[in-house]
């Protein structure tokens, strides 16, 4: 396989960089705003056992890019692994897949961002502009959400250590606000509050049936750990703990999400959980005002919850512009995507790229978001089921491939990711499943996925 690699990249992350990168991209607003709806679905130790169950699935998507990243540490990460597997076919419907689940995510956080705001700042919603799908734009909701566009722009056009930086920022206090959080509700929470309401069923077969239903929606909440591979040219850390990185990301994010969602069944009754959903529907925030017995203790929740947005948006900038770029030089974007910035060593123009979509999202109102994102919640299931399936040929084809983190037994592990990524992503094909794909996501799907030009990429050349 060709090099794509640049010269022009430095390696400026380093371990602390690169854990905060993917702990970050993965926790995010969910478990402020989710944490309500997935205890009165599966009960607060159901919740546990379903994100453990959630993140082995991950876990084990996660190993097989563990071993592919440091075998082929280039930027692109999983279109180096497709291509080196399938040929040029496979890479380009994987590349495009995972643009555009990064495209959808970058898109829905300028989104989120303005509408948390609501929950902060008292008659937030001024300025009424139009209507879209039922949905009411207005003036500040947009200002604010382009205005956080352009300073996650501005921080990434600076440079990768300059958002790394950023990152580990924000990313330690929304640590800080968790561990709050646990901490609290260990000096005042109950026993009777967890145990009243640890598994939601009348029998077992009803408790486990709530329990994969929280496990099957929990995978969508640990997205982000392959941005790890889109940056793997600078990153500076010896290949080996590369892949150990990855797997220990994982790790960290399942735990944060069992600890929050623990803190709150051991501080709130099922009634307050209820009272919660039904009001502000912010169950985690609510938790710490009763923890602390003080109502301003929301407003700080809230803000490492905006943190989390943040964290994942900077996240997938990162990440996604790194994929434009990787596309460029594979030619399946025009040359301008894959311009290094002469000062700062950032594919600058993909960089500006998305920034420039996350700040016209916004007009389009919320309604629309919710289709491009549920189509990219397809795409990277897709994507991941893709790269395991390489993960599997390569361990035939290329066996005597250097591979500095190897993944004991590799075909049963690859088998398992495959089955567990083609299961997500089949559950979005299936109509009258909770996540089957509108039409209108159909469209988004198929209008993206044609919008290369495989003919362009069949050269060995273009990699």
């Amino acid at each position: 396989m060709a090099n794509n690699s640049n010269q022009e990249f430095q390696k400026v992350l380093r371990t602390r960089d690169v854990i905060m990168l993917a702990f970050g991209a993965m926790i995010g607003w969910g478990w402020v705003v989710s944490s309500g709806q997935w205890i009165q679905t599966g009960g607060v130790i159901g919740t546990v056992i379903g994100f453990l169950i959630g993140g082995i699935m991950i876990y084990l998507v996660g190993l097989t890019y563990a071993e592919l990243t440091p075998a082929m540490p280039k930027s692109g990460g999983a279109m180096n692994f497709s291509y080196a597997a399938f040929g040029a076919t496979g890479s380009y419907i994987t590349i495009w897949a995972l643009a555009l689940s990064y495209i959808g995510v970058v898109c829905f956080e300028a989104c989120s961002f303005a509408t948390i705001m609501q929950y902060v700042v008292p008659d937030f919603l001024q300025g009424y502009l139009y209507t879209v799908a039922g949905y009411d734009v207005y003036l500040s909701w947009v200002a604010v959400a382009v205005i956080a566009s352009m300073l996650i722009i501005y921080v990434n056009y600076l440079g990768t250590k300059t958002a790394a930086r950023f990152q580990n920022i924000l990313t330690g206090i929304i640590a800080g606000v968790g561990l709050l959080l646990v901490a609290g509700s260990a000096f005042n929470g109950t026993m009777d509050n967890l145990t009243s309401q640890a598994f939601v069923g009348d029998n077992m077969g009803s408790v486990v049936s709530n329990i994969l239903k929280v496990a099957i929606m929990t995978p969508f909440f640990l997205f982000g750990f392959d941005i790890i591979p889109q940056a793997a040219e600078e990153i500076n850390v010896p290949l080996k703990r590369l892949g150990s990185l990855m797997v220990l990301s994982i790790g960290l994010a399942v735990v944060f999400y069992a600890m929050v969602v623990t803190a709150i069944g051991f501080v709130m009754s099922p009634a307050q959980v209820q009272v919660s959903m039904d009001s502000t529907g912010m169950v985690t925030a609510d938790a710490i005002a009763v923890a602390f017995s003080n109502k301003a203790m929301t407003k700080v929740l809230i803000i490492g919850g905006l943190c989390g947005i943040v964290t994942t948006w900077n996240s997938f900038l990162i990440g996604g512009s790194r994929v434009l770029y990787s596309m460029s030089k594979a030619r399946m974007l025009p040359n301008i995507f894959s311009k290094i910035h002469p000062k700062y060593n950032t594919p600058y123009v993909a960089i500006l790229f998305l920034g420039f979509i996350s700040i016209v999202a916004p007009f389009f109102g919320r309604v629309m978001l919710v289709w491009i994102v549920d189509a990219a919640n397809f795409a990277c299931c897709l994507a991941y089921g893709l790269v395991a399936l390489s993960f599997i040929v390569l361990r035939k084809k290329a066996p005597d491939m250097h591979r500095p983190f190897r993944v004991k037994n590799g075909t049963f592990i690859g088998v398992l990711a495959t089955i567990m990524a083609g299961f997500m992503a089949v559950m979005y094909v299936i109509p009258g499943t909770n996540c089957s794909l509108k039409w209108q996501e159909w469209v988004i799907v198929g209008g993206v996925d044609s919008n290369g030009n495989i003919s362009r990429f069949k050269s060995k050349e273009n990699l």
